[in-house]
C-alpha cells in the first residue's frame, strides 16, 4: 500500500504561493536561495521513491507547461514518465503524458491510488488540494523545505481548520540556505 507524501517549498511565515515565479507578483522567492547539494539530493530521492504524482489543477497546469521540455536528466525523465493524477472538477482533458483527471470523491480516489501503488504518491504544491487532503486525514507524511524569507502575504499552506492535525517530527536537516523538516501524521 502506498503512502501519500505532501512536499512543499514554504516561507518562514507559511506562504507556499508561487515559489518558482511563474505567476508574477511576489513569486520566485525560492530561487533567491541555495538549497545545497543535500537539498537537491533530498528532492531527487523523494521523487525516486514515488510511484505517482497527485496534483491540484493550478499546479498541474504550471507543471504541464514547464516539465515536458525537461527530459535531459534522470529527475526530468522520471517526472515526465511517471503516472500523474490531477484533481479537478473543471479540467476535462489532461494533455501531459501519463495524466489522468480525477473528479470523483477525493477520499475514494486517493484511497484507490494508495491501494494501486506500493511506493509514495507525491503531492507537490497544490495548496488547496493539500488542505482538502489534510481535512480528510489522507496525508501520511509532510516534507517541508523551509526558505528563510518572510513574504508577509500570499497563499498559505494551512488555512483555518476545524480540527487540529497532530504531526510528529521525524527528521530535520539544514542544507544550503534552507531547512528540511519531515513530519509523519500521528495516528
Amino acid at each position: 500500500m502506498g503512502k501519500l507524501v505532501v512536499t512543499e517549498f514554504v516561507t518562514l511565515d507559511g506562504v507556499v504561493e508561487d515559489p518558482g515565479g511563474a505567476e508574477g507578483g511576489r513569486g520566485g522567492w525560492a530561487f533567491r536561495f541555495e538549497r545545497g547539494e543535500k537539498g537537491d539530493r533530498f528532492k531527487f530521492d523523494e521523487l525516486m521513491a514515488a510511484d505517482a504524482q497527485l496534483l491540484g489543477r493550478v499546479t498541474y497546469e504550471g507543471f504541464a507547461k514547464a516539465w515536458p521540455a525537461m527530459n535531459d536528466n534522470p529527475f526530468g525523465q522520471k517526472f515526465n514518465e511517471m503516472p500523474k493524477f490531477v484533481v479537478s472538477t473543471t479540467l476535462e482533458n489532461a494533455e501531459w503524458n501519463n495524466t489522468t483527471v480525477l473528479s470523483g470523491d477525493l477520499s475514494d480516489e486517493v484511497g484507490a491510488l494508495k491501494e494501486r501503488f506500493d511506493g509514495d504518491i507525491l503531492v507537490a504544491g497544490s495548496a488547496t488540494l493539500v488542505q482538502s487532503l489534510f481535512a480528510r486525514d489522507l496525508v501520511d507524511q509532510l516534507n517541508l523545505m523551509v526558505f528563510p524569507i518572510l513574504l508577509g502575504g500570499g497563499k498559505r499552506l494551512f488555512g483555518d481548520s476545524a480540527d487540529p492535525v497532530p504531526l510528529e517530527l521525524v527528521e530535520t536537516r539544514r542544507t544550503g540556505d534552507v531547512s528540511i523538516l519531515v513530519y509523519r501524521r500521528k495516528r
